[in-house]
């Protein structure tokens, strides 16, 4: 391990190639894994100032906060960094469903038998 990244303690970020890192998103309460994203520089300092997650949108192309149509934001409880730094963890208050679709978790279905999916809890 010759990498600060590894064991120091300074903030520096691993961007990919786009530059992005990717942000796992649990519940504070419950501990359930809410959604998953990716953040830019822009996106993790907007999130850091305001407590509220900002994402970068891939498909649309930009920043984003969460929630801001919705209004099913995420408030922002702690922020952690994984060992080599290129993902991110964020544990929130989500103030409604975290997923478009209105589910708790965008993670509301598991892989069936051949290609069908089932719905979750």
């Amino acid at each position: 391990m010759n990498d600060s990244r590894d064991t120091g303690l300074t903030l520096n970020p691993r961007w990919d190639a786009a530059g992005l890192v990717t942000a796992v998103c649990t519940d504070a309460a419950t501990g359930k894994l809410a959604m998953v994203a990716h953040m830019d520089a822009q996106a993790l300092a907007a999130t850091r100032a305001t407590g509220e997650a900002h994402f970068f949108s891939r498909s649309r192309g930009r920043l984003w906060r969460k929630g801001e149509t919705s209004g099913n934001v995420l408030k922002v409880r702690e922020i952690r960094i994984d060992c080599d730094q290129d993902a991110l963890w964020l544990i929130v208050e989500p103030q409604g469903p975290a997923c478009h679709t209105g589910a708790a978790s965008c993670f509301y279905r598991r892989l069936g038998q051949g290609d069908q999916l089932e719905p979750v809890d």
